[in-house]
Formats: C-alpha cells, sequence, structure tokens
C-alpha cells in the first residue's frame, strides 16, 4: 500500500468511501452488513487505513454500518471520517445535536477527520452564517479533541470554495473535492486544486472514476491507454492520473464489492505516475468524452443581450454537466441557490443571445432542452 505523509501521520492512499456500499434487494437504505464487514477485514490486512463515511449515505445507515464494522479493531488502527450535513439546510441549526449523534453511530469518542460536507451555491450562506454557530461548534470539538482533523467537502465552484476558503481557510486542514481527469477541464478541478494550493491545504478525491463513468471507456478510447501501458487496466488509469497530481493525499472510492476493493487496493500497491506523453494522450481521451457538450468559452457577450438577465454562461456549463451525467444532483443544487426567474425556464426564446454568440450556439434551444430535462 502506497502511503502518504500527513502532518506526521501516515494515510493510506487509497481511501474506503462508504457511500456505494453492497446492499440487500438493491434497496439503498438495507446495507449488507456482512459483505462490508468482510470488505473492512480485507482492507485492514492489505494496509488500508482511512475509512471515509457521512450522515446521509445510504439514508443514514453507512455511519451505523462502518462503526460496527470498524469496532473489531484498535481505535488507533484506522482513521475515520465522517461530515457535518450542510447539504440539507435544515440541518444547520442542529450541529451539536447531529455531531453527538454521529459519536454515537460510529461508537468512536472522537473522529480523526470531519468536514463541513458538500459546501455548494445553495448553502455557502448559510455555512458563513455565524447565527447557526457551526464553525464556532466545530472548532470548539478540535480544541476538546473530539474531532483531530478539520476540513472541507465541496461540490460548488470556484467562487464558492474561495467565498469559503476567504472565511475560514487558516482553519481548513484538508479539502475534499470531486477530481478525475475528466473534470480536470471539466469542472474546472485544476483551479480548485491551484487555490487550495495557494491556501497549503492538501486535497482528499472524491469520485475518481465518475461514478463509474471511468472505470470503462469506448474502443477507441481504451485503444489508446492501451498502447502505452498494455498492462494497466482501465479504471487504474484515473488513478495513476490521480498520483500525478501534487498535493493529493488520500484518493476515496466508493466500492460496492469486495472484488472492486481488491482491484483497487492492487492499483496502490505502487506508484505510477503518469509521463508528460500518457497524462497528454489521457486529457486528450477526456477532451474526446466532451466532445459533445456545448462549447461556451464564458466571454459573456449573450449577457449584455438577455432581456432577462440570465447568466448565459453559468446555465450552459450546468447543462453541459446535466446532459454528460444524465442526470445527477449538481445542477439542480446549483440552481436551487437561483430565483426561479433566472433558471433556463425563463428563456423567453427571443435568440438576441444568439446572434452575438461566438460559438454559434443555439442558447434558446439549449434552454427549453435544460428546462425539460430538469422537470424529469
Amino acid at each position: 500500500m502506497v502511503y502518504r505523509d500527513f502532518q506526521g501521520i501516515q494515510l493510506s492512499a487509497l481511501g474506503m468511501g462508504a457511500m456505494r456500499l453492497p446492499t440487500v434487494n438493491g434497496n439503498d437504505a438495507e446495507i449488507d452488513s456482512a459483505a462490508v464487514e468482510e470488505m473492512v477485514a480485507y482492507a485492514m490486512e492489505q494496509g488500508v487505513n482511512y475509512y471515509d463515511t457521512a450522515w446521509g449515505y445510504h439514508n443514514g445507515n453507512s455511519e451505523l454500518v462502518m462503526g460496527k464494522a470498524l469496532a473489531k479493531y484498535p481505535r488507533d488502527s484506522f482513521y475515520l471520517a465522517t461530515k457535518f450535513p450542510g447539504y440539507d439546510l435544515s440541518n444547520m441549526p442542529k450541529v451539536k445535536e447531529i455531531f453527538e449523534k454521529q459519536l454515537e453511530k460510529c461508537g468512536v469518542d472522537y473522529f480523526d477527520f470531519y468536514l463541513f460536507h458538500n459546501v455548494c451555491e445553495m448553502n455557502i450562506d448559510a455555512y458563513l452564517d455565524e447565527k447557526y454557530g457551526i464553525y464556532a461548534y466545530l472548532i470548539e470539538q478540535k480544541k476538546n479533541g473530539r474531532i483531530k482533523y478539520l476540513g472541507f467537502s465541496a461540490h460548488g465552484n470556484y467562487d464558492v470554495m474561495k467565498r469559503f476558503l476567504e472565511a475560514y481557510g487558516k482553519d481548513m486542514e484538508f479539502c475534499q473535492i470531486q477530481l478525475n481527469y475528466l473534470d480536470w477541464s471539466f469542472q474546472d478541478a485544476k483551479g480548485k486544486v491551484e487555490l487550495l494550493k495557494s491556501y497549503h491545504i492538501p486535497v482528499w478525491v472524491m469520485e475518481p472514476l465518475r461514478g463509474g463513468r471511468l472505470a470503462k471507456l469506448a474502443e477507441k478510447e481504451e485503444a489508446i491507454l492501451k498502447d502505452l501501458r498494455p498492462d494497466e487496466g482501465i479504471p487504474a488509469w484515473a488513478f495513476r492520473f490521480l498520483q500525478s497530481i501534487p498535493g493529493v493525499v488520500v484518493t476515496l472510492s466508493g466500492m460496492s464489492d469486495l472484488e472492486q476493493l481488491k482491484e483497487n487496493i492492487r492499483t496502490f500497491e505502487t506508484e505510477r505516475p503518469l509521463s508528460k506523453e500518457e497524462m497528454d494522450a489521457l486529457l486528450s481521451v477526456a477532451d474526446g468524452m466532451l466532445n459533445n457538450t456545448l462549447p461556451c468559452t464564458a466571454c459573456r457577450y449573450c449577457t449584455s443581450h438577455c432581456p432577462q438577465g440570465l447568466d448565459i454562461p453559468m446555465l450552459l456549463n450546468l447543462y453541459n454537466e446535466h446532459s454528460f451525467t444524465g442526470g445527477g444532483f449538481l445542477a439542480p443544487m446549483a440552481l436551487s441557490a437561483v430565483p426561479q426567474e433566472k433558471h433556463p425556464s425563463a428563456c423567453i426564446g427571443c435568440q438576441s443571445c444568439e446572434k452575438v454568440c461566438p460559438q454559434q450556439i443555439k442558447i434558446s434551444e439549449a434552454m427549453s432542452n435544460f428546462s425539460e430535462k430538469l422537470k424529469g
């Protein structure tokens, strides 16, 4: 197992994420506890020492099952991470109640790593609002030793992360972002990594395989990579990419069965960062995967011609994400922070924006299509 140094402790470069645990009959709320215990036993045996769960995973049952599985091992033999569930605004006044319940659910006296969960457009104002006392309470728990290291996870855009860091960056010891070779440009993960570097904050990775999208590629794409590394599996390329990014400490993978776990552990037995030729080829593959996305460059010529005052580049960016992913929560979550009169449904189809678009994007069609996708 490859390890990374973090403030004098050694963390396994591969962490076990507990968002996609094996379930019974496909019911997300019913976790197969026996299968999880078998996976944890194998992971511990192979040197994985970082385990990540959260309040809302598996309808609230992930913390319970992971706590039970890890209770079989000495407390100092693993590092446990969980998060304050700010993705639900109704939780904002309940930080103390939730934190105490999380300790109980996980069966521990302290958390090694604790995060503000999912800092994004929807909740950034609430996270920064002192009336909820979230930051003050978590800092207090850190001083009391019930949180060893405090950080945050972010699905929000660069500007949202910057606002959070300007307020709390001096106390953030790590940050978890969606990072993979597709989102390096698609979600500006590169810019986010550089932002964190400017604050001297190390990177934790979520969605290294983008929900499994990067575990299997088109035949033509696979052939390009196989020519460069015939012995490397396609999922391993995603992990080798991350091994090539300075600042990455822990890569979390939400593994759903023992075989996935074994395959990922085999990859992390060695460190094989990409050469420049390999990196260029991989990013070229990523570009090819994004060929069908709208080529908005955010020049913003369109916005000065929109009678509705819509932030068209932002909406097109969300449209691309929603279309490529085939749905998901990111676009609806971001739009929840936008007034209804600024949603894509507010487009009146006048096409004034299209007359000045250098990329000749059919913006009115995209807005109509986006509105329909969101209804579904």
